[in-house]
């Protein structure tokens, strides 16, 4: 059967919608689809490309580094620091209207530079910053909001699997990647703070303080030795993995294997160690990457016939007519990503997104690490928006009784306004992602 280009390019991807609406698994609809399409459209013989693009995919180093960073990421789940740190920071923070709101804010930003892992962050701050929040009586939207925004900044904020694909993807240094993601994660996370703090700060029943008498019951002192005490262990992990990468001394898999270590060895002196444990955690990672690697093969054979069949050329084209001028194509492109996101997550984004995009960017002249790093940003709002926000669904599944679904649906939404401004600052100050990149080793 002979296709057009622009048939073939409409087909192909009204068949991958018609194939997530139905509920089939990414990895299968984008490889059952590059098989049929290989059929009707270039031949069989076009997966001669595929193969080669799938032996890549295998062959390359950097992507070692994710089942050792998820393994990293479930050893850090059961130690139980979480738990305490908390604790602490609901002390220290308590007196100040909303001050819970920061003390999860807090909590997300190390977790996210320990675990990177999205599900684990919003599970644990789910259990135990949410009761306490309803306890307090906070209002329910603007904590589940600031629960789910600040768990999702575990893709963001390095070391993050996310950013891992993407270096691979793209051909670019995963270092560069982790270093242009610090400043425009932390952004993010002190503009939830803001928002959080003067939402509270205006309305003080959105956040009311801990009572003075239970504050008392904990000096000053007592409390930084807390803090300290639990807050350690986990700079110490973010000094191994992201200190030796920004400094030179190792590679981002090497950097994955000291985090790995480092974990096994804070379970250890925190007495969470055993057997049963390192059992569940190995057999979690591999059940993780094999997801990981499954989508990719799937998203490698599906752009790799896309590609054979002309589509590529066929989206092209399309940017190419539009005549928006480059910052309205970028706009588009974004858009783009953020419906998308609505959609399909993070990995699928990538996969299908980065073969079409990034040559349109190159062809723009956008600088390719700056503008993976917007996609990188914008993909924070997958999680936060319906039908398949990952976010909204994890923190529904943990929430006490009385938190419905469309509490956490109006809390998520300025959270997801002020991502898009973020993107908006980081487009008009480039310098915001491109700056630390660009003095590490």
């Amino acid at each position: 059967m002979t296709l057009s280009p622009e048939l073939f390019t409409i087909l192909m991807f009204a068949g991958l919608l018609a194939g997530l609406l139905l509920g089939h698994p990414l990895a299968f609809v984008l490889g059952g689809l590059a098989v049929l399409f290989a059929a009707i459209g270039p031949g069989i013989q076009a997966f001669g490309i595929v193969i080669n693009r799938v032996w890549g995919l295998a062959d390359s180093y950097v992507m070692v580094a994710i089942p050792i960073f998820v393994f990293m990421a479930r050893l850090l789940s059961d130690s139980g620091i979480t738990d305490r740190l908390f604790h602490t920071l609901r002390l220290l923070f308590g007196p100040i209207p909303g001050g819970l709101n920061f003390a999860v804010i807090i909590i997300s930003v190390l977790l996210a530079a320990t675990t990177g892992m999205v599900g684990a962050s919003l599970a644990v701050m789910g259990v135990l910053a949410l009761p306490a929040m309803m306890a307090y009586g906070y209002r329910k939207e603007t904590s589940t909001g600031a629960i789910a925004a600040g768990g999702s900044l575990g893709i963001l904020i390095p070391p993050s699997i996310m950013l891992v694909v993407m270096g691979g993807y793209a051909s670019l240094s995963v270092g560069k990647l982790f270093a242009a993601a610090l400043i425009p994660g932390l952004l993010l996370a002190v503009c939830y703070a803001l928002y959080a703090g003067i939402l509270c700060w205006i309305r003080p029943e959105y956040g009311p303080p801990v009572s003075p008498e239970e504050r008392a019951q904990t000096s000053t002192g007592r409390l930084l030795l807390m803090l300290l005490k639990e807050v350690a262990p986990t700079m110490l992990l973010i000094l191994g993995v992201l200190g030796s990468i920004f400094a030179g001394i190792a590679t981002v898999t090497e950097a994955a294997s000291i985090g790995a270590l480092i974990a096994l060895l804070i379970i250890i002196a925190y007495g969470r160690f055993n057997l049963r444990m390192l059992k569940v955690a190995v057999l979690e990672t591999g059940v993780t990457t094999a997801m990981v690697m499954f989508v990719a093969i799937g998203a490698t054979a599906f752009t790799g016939i896309f590609v054979a069949g002309g589509g590529m050329g066929v989206v092209q084209s399309f940017f190419n007519d539009l005549e928006i001028g480059r910052w309205g194509t970028f706009a588009l492109l974004m858009f783009a990503v953020f419906i998308a996101g609505m959609f399909l997550d993070w990995l699928g984004v990538i996969l299908i997104c980065f073969p079409i995009f990034l040559p349109i960017a190159a062809t723009l002249g956008f600088d390719k690490l700056w503008f993976v790093m917007m996609i990188a940003i914008c993909l924070q709002t997958s999680f936060l928006t319906p039908p398949v926000g990952y976010a909204l669904f994890y923190l529904k599944g943990v929430a006490p009784p009385g938190i419905t679904t469309m509490h956490i649906y109006r809390g998520v939404v300025p959270f997801v306004l002020i991502i898009l401004g973020v993107i908006g600052l980081c487009a008009v100050f480039p310098g915001i992602v491109t700056w630390l990149p660009g003095r590490i080793g």
